[in-house]
């Protein structure tokens, strides 16, 4: 915990503003015995997340997702471009809420329909669709920039939703397998498939049980064995991109068996609601920051006593649900939440970390208006190439 603390100690006043105290502050030795190492990340440990929400997104009478999501985002601006090639290979996720309502047009005969708003749909929106003249140009920005991809896959296509939030049915596999196929006739490096977003435990908005879901995951892992002829070739399998609920996570291993799935993914949203008034206090809070520390604990124990062969992912982390919040998630103030869990994470050898967003709602690294980086993407920047980039750190 103490070398979590220093680093994010050296790392906040490192970007911290000039103007921030009146007063000198007096000079101090930090010494960081780095010759053991507790845990090791990924080569790609950050990462940035793209969503599906549409502009009718709102909460809190804010409306803060835009032209920002996977089905509109402008892939042609220069900045977009140009802040992810700052990374030298970013990995982006994409996925989120509404994938699990995502029909991918490719081996249908129903029209491409973008998400409306119902009253009775998850998260009150239709179904929605992703063309494959979208699925081209969103591959022809990832293979410009050098972008590493993970997306996020449609875990209740051909099931049906039984009580309340509990869907039930075996999953339709046809529309993914169509799109895996055209993904790979394309030529498109996915990295990872991830399999349905936050239907693990209790669920958000809708749930499915842990055996049937590691069934399913059998499946789709016999489509990629399939579909991508060597083993060298096939991407990993991600699942259930959740949050964490030990007994349900534990069946998924039990189910799913050895080598099935490579990386168990969860989410992390610590700090509670947009409307939470006491949203900032909790924020620079060490205590109430280290809470969250029993989920990385528990699930590296899960890992050790059950799945032995797979790793840890953060899919998603916003740190504040529900869109963020206007002035607190897209500023310096968040800087603290997010290096304390980038630190965190990797302690408990967390091997990616993704940070909800690269652009939307209000805790994007990029301005959903004008693209341009807000405090958040120079710290990580930073935090991505390594202070051996001091100089470039200091200047910003």
């Amino acid at each position: 915990m103490a070398a979590r603390h220093l680093l994010l100690l050296a790392l906040v006043c490192l970007h911290a503003p000039h103007s921030a105290s009146a007063q000198q502050p007096e000079e101090a030795t930090v010494i960081v015995k780095g010759s053991t190492k507790i845990a090791v990340t990924d080569v790609n440990y950050i990462c940035a997340t793209i969503d599906w929400w549409p502009p009718e997104k709102c909460n809190y009478n804010q409306c803060p997702w835009g032209q920002s999501s996977i089905l509109n985002l402008d892939l042609d601006h220069p900045f977009l471009a140009q802040a992810i090639q700052e990374f030298h290979n970013l990995r982006i996720r994409l996925g989120g809420s509404l994938q699990d309502r995502v029909v991918y047009d490719v081996g249908t005969n129903s029209p491409c329909s973008p998400f409306t708003n119902v009253s009775n749909g998850l998260f009150g929106f239709s179904a929605g669709c992703l063309s494959m003249d979208r699925w081209d140009k969103l591959n022809d920005l990832f293979q410009k920039t050098g972008a590493i991809i993970t997306f996020g896959l449609n875990a209740l296509h051909g099931r049906y939703n039984v009580q309340r939030s509990f869907w039930a049915g075996k999953w339709n596999s046809t529309n993914t397998y169509d799109f895996v196929e055209y993904t790979i006739s394309k030529g498109y490096p996915v990295d990872s498939w991830e399999f349905g977003n936050e239907l693990s435990g209790h669920g958000t908005g809708a749930r499915v049980d842990a055996k049937l879901y590691g069934k399913d995951v059998i499946e789709l892992k016999s489509i990629l064995r399939q579909l991508y002829r060597t083993p060298l070739s096939q991407p990993l399998l991600l699942a259930p991109g959740g949050f964490f609920d030990q007994q349900w996570y534990t069946q998924l291993l039990q189910t799913s068996g050895h080598g099935v799935v490579n990386a168990l993914t969860h989410h992390i949203y610590n700090l509670g609601g947009g409307d939470d008034v006491h949203l900032m206090r909790k924020i620079v809070d060490p205590k109430y920051l280290d809470r969250a520390e029993d989920t990385y604990r528990d699930m590296q124990l899960t890992l050790q006593r059950h799945g032995t062969w797979a790793s840890s992912w953060v899919s998603e982390s916003g740190g504040v649900f529900n869109n963020g919040r206007q002035l607190v998630s897209n500023t310096f103030m968040n800087s603290i939440w997010y290096l304390d869990q980038l630190g965190m994470a990797s302690k408990y050898n967390t091997k990616v970390f993704c940070r909800q967003t690269l652009i939307g709602g209000n805790y994007g690294l990029l301005d959903t208006q004008t693209f341009l980086p807000n405090p958040d993407y120079y710290r990580v920047l930073c935090y991505g190439i390594g202070l051996w980039a001091m100089e470039f750190c200091q200047s910003i």
